[in-house]
């Protein structure tokens, strides 16, 4: 395979990537990759068509699945008869996209309060036997993060990280961190990491570390964030910053600033929550995202390539 820039891939080009063509793809990118996060669960925006295919047209470049349960594959606003194993093959074929799916490591010994709508099922734990299923599924990318208040921790990230890998092998990039505390008080705010929590998922074969975007929890300013990235690029591994406080719903002003403080930062890829009312960001956000870290000449383009090419 020819390496190229994930700007300038094609749905025949990013489809079937491995693990370590994705890796030079964003890399010679250059900060400019956009990932957009959706929920499959909920009711998509547009009524019949997923709100994965919605973040597609809108600039994403990779489209990342919360709350999908492998055991029980559910992605509304795909077409009728998908069977529950090709969920994400079709979804892949209907976006031109990579996709990615959130697996959730839950620390037993933090209680969790669970939120309505939120709360934990077998099928969306960080364990070897469903990043397997999802990778045969059709998933490229595993993220092992947290849902709010599903007291995830990131002794429990790291441990997963090394599980999964060892599963897994070379056939998934995975990306581990939090966008928030998950549930865990003390590790949220400018304490969600450290430098000794990158250098453990490093060590557990984590290829993207997940830290939050500047300005989306208190305390992470650009220069924080900035330290966190220097410390991530020192152990060989990518940077992704992340919206995940709703912050995907505020005002295109303010998302501009957060993607500039990120890329400033030296994030290599930029994520964008789902919940811009619930489901997915403002898909003007992830718009107005991608025009702010690469511009209208490659936002538009990934807009306007058709994923028959």
């Amino acid at each position: 395979m020819t390496h190229k820039r994930l700007l300038d891939c094609s749905a025949s080009e990013l489809l079937p990537m491995d693990k370590d063509a994705l890796i030079y793809a964003v890399r010679a990118s250059e900060g400019r990759v956009v990932v957009s996060e959706t929920i499959g669960m909920t009711s998509p925006l547009l009524h019949n068509i997923t709100n994965a295919e919605l973040a597609a047209s809108q600039g994403a470049d990779i489209v990342l699945i919360n709350m999908f349960d492998s055991e029980n594959p559910i992605i509304h606003g795909m077409p009728a008869n998908i069977a529950p194993e090709q969920t994400l093959h079709e979804l892949c074929r209907l976006t031109g996209r990579i996709i990615g799916v959130n697996l959730e490591a839950v620390d037993p010994d933090f209680d969790a309060t669970h939120l309505d709508g939120l709360q934990m099922v077998p099928g969306r734990a960080a364990t070897a036997e469903n990043a397997c299923r999802l990778v045969q599924m059709g998933a490229k990318i595993l993220v092992l993060t947290g849902n709010p208040n599903n007291g995830v921790s990131n002794r429990a990230l790291a441990k997963a990280a090394k599980m999964i890998r060892e599963a897994v092998g070379n056939s998934a990039l995975i990306i581990t961190g939090k966008m928030h505390g998950a549930g865990i008080v003390q590790e949220s705010g400018s304490d969600i990491l450290t430098e000794q929590d990158i250098a453990e998922f490093v060590h557990q074969g984590v290829d993207v570390v997940l830290v939050p975007a500047p300005g989306t929890l208190p305390g992470m300013s650009q220069q924080k964030v900035a330290s966190l990235i220097e410390c991530i690029h020192s152990h060989g591994a990518l940077a992704m910053t992340a919206i995940g406080t709703s912050q995907e719903g505020a005002d295109v002003n303010t998302i501009r600033q957060i993607a500039l403080m990120s890329k400033m930062a030296g994030a290599d890829l930029h994520h964008i929550g789902d919940t811009g009312y619930i489901g997915m960001a403002l898909p003007e956000n992830i718009m107005a995202y991608s025009i702010a870290i690469r511009g209208i000449r490659h936002t538009y383009t990934r807009m306007a390539r058709s994923i028959n090419r």
